[in-house]
């Protein structure tokens, strides 16, 4: 083999583990399933993709299992292929945030502040908050949002059912910009994995899972606003779950939050986002997705396997449409996109973070496939 077809081997070889699949809108597999009057194809191939957040410009950045928060420029046109927005210094680099100014990226010690002005990184990045101060393991994640004049950094727990010693983890956290001020907004919160701002209220909500091993279907996972609830709302892990419930007598439930949405046990939410109350851009949804939270449910471990799905919850303000239906985790939400497990339980896919575009595209993203989608209504 010559020197130049080895080189240019190795070069195709390197930029394929790093996720740099040149992207070109590609039809989605078959078997994914998305309402009739709308169409989904992938846009970009990054390797082990997380949470998404985008920029007014439709720059899409892409958080990873790795050192990496990835870019993907022209999001909502004709996308480019994916590149390295930065490097950090800790993984997962899974958490992506816009705001004041920056990037803020989640890894697993700490949240990163990346200077990013008009469509441009402005400079190096910067820790400005450390989590997760006694190392350990379990949930490695750290998501971040911006809303008004502060950030918050979800802090998954070191196990699935302990008290735990580390102030930081089984929280939110909230700080300012820099990282000052950091304390615990939320107490008690196994991992809430999906973040996301509601743009008509400002109000943050965190999608959370629950832990495992209690009766069968049980916990429900909660969707719910933490940033409405007075001081430093407790959700009662890992003793209180569900409306009041204990699993024992440690301690009593009645202090703890209810939700204001409930998904089935081990759904697992992991992405979520608000559809805008006004949207208008060109490839805006329907008026019944206005307000809304699609929420983006990454599917179980347990056998039988839940299927991974993204779903759409009708939210008016910062109220579901349905109240919780403590009979019935199903009722308050319904399947946007399907397809993801065969009837086998194989899969083909699993959705992780997910943003609505400036032009009103919803980008989805899948850390078993490495794709990220771009779903849009059908233009007739």
């Amino acid at each position: 083999m010559s020197l130049r077809i080895l080189r240019g081997a190795l070069c195709a070889f390197t930029l394929l583990c790093l996720g740099f699949v040149p992207s070109r809108a590609a039809d989605a597999p078959a078997e994914l399933k998305v309402p009739p009057n709308f169409s989904i194809e992938i846009i970009a191939h990054v390797a082990s993709a997380r949470e998404l957040a985008i920029a007014s410009n439709g720059d899409l950045f892409v958080g990873t299992e790795g050192r990496n928060v990835m870019l993907v420029p022209g999001a909502e046109g004709t996308p480019q292929a994916p590149r390295i927005f930065v490097e950090l210094g800790d993984a997962p680099a899974a958490g992506v945030a816009l705001g004041e100014g920056a990037l803020y990226a989640g890894t697993f010690s700490g949240v990163w502040r990346v200077p990013y002005v008009n469509g441009k990184r402005s400079g190096g990045p910067v820790k400005i908050a450390s989590v997760r101060l006694g190392g350990g393991r379990g949930h490695l994640t750290t998501s971040v949002a911006s809303a008004a004049d502060r950030l918050y950094a979800s802090v998954g727990s070191s196990c699935n059912a302990c008290t735990e010693s580390d102030p930081t983890r089984a929280t939110i956290q909230e700080m300012e910009f820099d990282g000052r001020g950091m304390h615990a907004k939320a107490v008690h919160i196994r991992n809430a994995i999906a973040l996301a701002v509601n743009p008509a209220s400002g109000a943050v909500w965190a999608g959370v899972a629950g832990q495992d091993e209690l009766e069968p279907g049980h916990p429900y996972e909660d969707f719910d606003p933490f940033t409405l609830h007075a001081g430093t709302p407790d959700y009662g892990w890992p003793v209180c779950y569900e409306n009041h419930k204990a699993k024992d007598g440690s301690r009593t439930c009645s202090d703890v939050v209810i939700p204001r949405v409930v998904f089935p046990a081990y759904n697992t939410p992991i992405g979520a986002t608000f559809y805008p109350l006004h949207p208008t851009g060109k490839y805006a949804f329907p008026a019944e997705y206005a307000g809304g939270a699609f929420v983006a449910l990454h599917g179980s471990w347990h056998e039988p396997l839940v299927p991974p799905r993204v779903a759409f919850v009708a939210i008016k303000g910062d109220e579901p449409l349905k109240p919780v239906d403590w009979s019935d985790p199903s009722a308050q939400w319904r399947e946007f996109v399907g397809g993801f497990q065969r009837a086998d339980e194989s899969r083909i896919g699993r959705p992780t973070g997910i943003a609505v575009g400036p032009e009103g595209s919803l980008f989805v993203a899948d850390d078993q496939a490495g794709v990220v989608y771009r779903i849009r209504p059908k233009v007739h």
